[in-house]
């Protein structure tokens, strides 16, 4: 490879031909700030932030997108460079809604971070300024176009999903980024994977807050308030208070839920545990009976939405289990409300997700195992969200003790816990199905094919005589290729595990916002998901059948083996058809 030798500042560094000033700076140890670029996705020099004076150049040039040549010197902080990013951000200023103070993205938004540091006048650029209405059409997120900066990052994540229903409309002063037609975003057919709010630098784009909801219900004497939490906020909560990337809060977690006054803290991880052996018996039935094959997991609602809309012809190959979250609520509100003595109604179930979708999830019809009327799940809440109301009820989270969850629906398995990551959906159900075909408690438990954060994984496994091919995607452009390739007749997949976000729950719409020189810089989703991996091997019992929790209600509630009557009934959904565009 052809190396090149520049100077950043001084500084003397090799970088391979054809790599950008930022890439140069980078290495150097200099951050040249940006707005609109994101590594190999968003590289447009759109924002003007990132400018440089550069040898050879004729005035100053964007960092982000221009290539170093040999010899070239790069000065990334002289008196020009610095004066002209600040007109830059003064001229951004001039069409934003500068309402910091009750912004939730205030203390972190890269816009306002970057005003600060290049001591800015707010007011330098006062005229003419748009205002928009706010979208409120969908169930997960809202739209804010005041505070929009037209970086066009979301425009790049939801392209990478492939979904493309973010874009930008009209020409000059009056460009907005907006939907086709300039149709509210709940009339296109938006997944509500919430991508874009994770790369979203300022408040233009946040996840819809359902925390008011929450305050209620802890505050009403008659509700039995329950909280449950997905595997992978554990990896990502301590984000939101400094602590570092990959640092597994589960004790911590636990212990705020209590102070926060939630009654009963339990842990997704079980219902998870419901999800897998459910699950593995639906795989089994199929594959003696000739079902329709491959199977395809359920677990993410954001994936389920579009095959919902891009391949409806395939939605018998859906599995009909419930979400974990959906399969948690529906064991509340039925098998643990009856233990307890509550009636349904009276308990209120609250799911903290690393996802968006989920928040659209608990509003599909068929979710109401306790009756009509009686969701499963009555309000989700991001990890953000939590962090939010962590913050605001003053508990000081990283000096909080360690925890452990209630125990009714709250014993955990390494099985449950690596669902947050790429590929753990389908290695708990392989460890599961394993014993279930040899008829014997196999010791092998790794399943390493279907592991790493590569956006789709291939394996096949020989269980009991019979060879089981399966395949792992995420992110939907990765969706999309193995719908495609199992359209078209070439793949012979038994089991197909796919999640929306790219990397999995660990990477959801719903987790902590990192500035995005964290998101170039760092694998945040190898990082989350070790975090997983991790407590999955310091685990004892690390097979989701072999939870207790699990045998115990086969038995003395649903009455009968795994996919029984009662527990199709309370654990298992259907789907339907969507039009793309809904006018």
């Amino acid at each position: 490879m052809e190396m090149l030798n520049v100077k950043v500042n001084g500084i003397a560094v090799s970088v391979p031909k054809g790599a950008t000033i930022l890439e140069a700076a980078r290495k150097a140890g200099v951050e040249i700030p940006t707005l609109c670029f994101m590594k190999e996705k968003n590289e447009i020099g759109a924002c003007r932030i990132c400018v440089v004076e550069a040898t050879g150049a004729r005035g100053l040039v964007t960092a982000c997108v221009y290539p170093v040549t040999e010899g070239m010197e790069i000065q990334t902080n002289t008196p020009k460079v610095r004066a002209a990013r600040k007109t830059t951000l003064e001229l951004i200023l001039s069409t934003h809604d500068q309402n910091c103070l009750s912004c939730v993205r205030s203390t972190n938004c890269e816009l306002q971070k970057l005003c600060l540091e290049y001591g800015v006048d707010s007011k330098a650029y006062a005229g003419f300024k748009p205002t928009y209405e706010l979208d409120y059409s969908v169930p997960h997120l809202v739209r804010d176009n005041n505070k929009c900066i037209l970086c066009r990052r979301c425009v790049a994540a939801c392209n990478e999903q492939y979904v493309s229903v973010i874009g930008a409309n009209n020409r000059g002063i009056d460009t907005c980024i907006g939907h086709p037609f300039d149709m509210p975003l709940g009339d296109t057919s938006c997944i509500s994977c919430g991508q874009c709010t994770v790369v979203c630098p300022t408040g233009a784009l946040v996840e819809h807050d359902d925390t008011d909801k929450v305050w209620a219900a802890l505050a009403d004497p008659t509700k039995h308030v329950v909280v449950e939490t997905a595997p992978a906020v554990r990896a990502t909560l301590g984000e939101c208070f400094g602590m570092p990337i990959g640092t597994n809060v589960e004790g911590k977690m636990v212990a705020a839920l209590r102070r926060l006054g939630f009654d009963f803290v339990f842990d997704t991880n079980t219902a998870a545990d419901f999800t897998i052996v459910e699950e593995a018996t639906e795989l089994l039935n199929r594959v003696k009976n000739g079902g329709k094959l491959p199977l395809i997991t359920s677990c993410s609602p954001g994936w389920i939405k579009f095959c919902e809309y891009y391949y409806p012809e395939y939605i018998d190959h859906l599995s009909s289990c419930k979400s974990p979250q959906q399969m948690g609520g529906a064991l509340i509100k039925t098998y643990w409300a009856e233990k307890m003595g509550y009636k349904p109604e009276d308990v209120f179930v609250v799911s903290i997700m690393p996802c968006t979708a989920k928040k659209f999830e608990i509003e599909r019809d068929d979710e109401c195992a306790a009756g009509a009327g009686n969701p499963d799940v009555d309000v989700v809440l991001t990890t953000r969200e939590l962090s939010r109301m962590i913050n605001r009820a003053g508990i000081q989270f990283t000096s909080l003790p360690d925890e452990d969850f209630d125990p009714a629906l709250g014993v955990d398995t390494g099985a449950a816990v690596i669902f947050g990551a790429t590929g753990g959906v389908m290695e708990a159900a392989l460890r599961t199905a394993n014993d279930v075909l040899t008829g014997k408690d196999n010791e092998n438990l790794v399943f390493e094919e279907v592991r790493g954060t590569a956006g789709i994984k291939e394996a096949t496994y020989t269980i009991a005589g019979l060879p089981v091919k399966v395949a792992v995607a995420s992110g939907i452009s990765n969706a999309k290729v193995i719908m495609d390739k199992i359209a078209s007749g070439e793949a012979d997949w038994t089991f197909v595990e796919i999640m929306a976000c790219p990397g999995g729950c660990v990477n959801g719409g719903g987790q902590p916002i990192q500035p995005q020189y964290v998101r170039d810089t760092v694998d945040l989703k190898a990082e989350r998901a070790k975090a997983l991996y991790s407590q999955d091997e310091a685990m004892t019992l690390r097979k989701s059948h072999k939870n207790p929790i699990v045998a115990e209600v086969y038995k003395d509630f649903f009455g009968g083996d795994w996919g029984c009557h009662k527990a199709h009934e309370i654990l298992h959904t259907s789907y339907v058809k969507r039009d793309k565009f809904h006018h």
